[in-house]
C-alpha cells in the first residue's frame, strides 16, 4: 500500500501564490510519474501538471507561465508552486502517482484525498 499527504491549500486573494506539496510512502519501488489534478464544483476533473521520473512535464494551457510543477525525487515529493492566482483557479486539487509497488511489482496508480484552493477577494 502506498499513502499520499497532500497540504498546502487554502484561502487566497486573486494574483497571490500557493504551494501545494504531496508526499508518498510505502511500499514504493519507483515512481513513473507524478501529478496534480485539479476539480471544480460541477466540473469534471481536469490534469493540471504533472512530471514523469525523467523529468518531462506537462501543463494545462489554462495555467502555463503561472503553475510550476516540481519533484524531489528522493523524497518521493510533488510539489506545485502556483502564482498569479485567478478566481477561476478555485477548486480541490489532488495529487496523483503512477508507480511499481515493491510488495507486488505491479503498475498501479494512487490518488490523494485532495485539497482546497480557493481564490477570492
Amino acid at each position: 500500500q502506498v499513502q499520499l499527504v497532500e497540504s498546502g491549500g487554502g484561502l487566497v486573494q486573486p494574483g497571490g501564490s500557493l504551494r501545494l506539496s504531496c508526499a508518498a510512502s510505502g511500499s514504493i519501488f519507483s515512481i513513473y510519474h507524478m501529478g496534480w489534478y485539479r476539480q471544480a464544483p460541477g466540473k469534471q476533473r481536469e490534469l493540471v501538471a504533472a512530471k514523469t521520473s525523467g523529468g518531462i512535464t506537462n501543463y494545462a494551457d489554462s495555467v502555463k507561465g503561472r503553475f510550476t510543477i516540481s519533484r524531489d525525487n528522493a523524497e518521493n515529493t510533488v510539489y506545485l508552486q502556483m502564482n498569479s492566482l485567478k478566481p477561476q483557479d478555485t477548486a480541490a486539487y489532488y495529487c496523483h502517482v503512477y508507480l511499481r509497488e515493491t510488495t507486488t511489482q505491479t503498475i498501479t496508480d494512487y490518488w490523494g484525498k485532495g485539497t482546497l484552493v480557493t481564490v477570492s477577494s
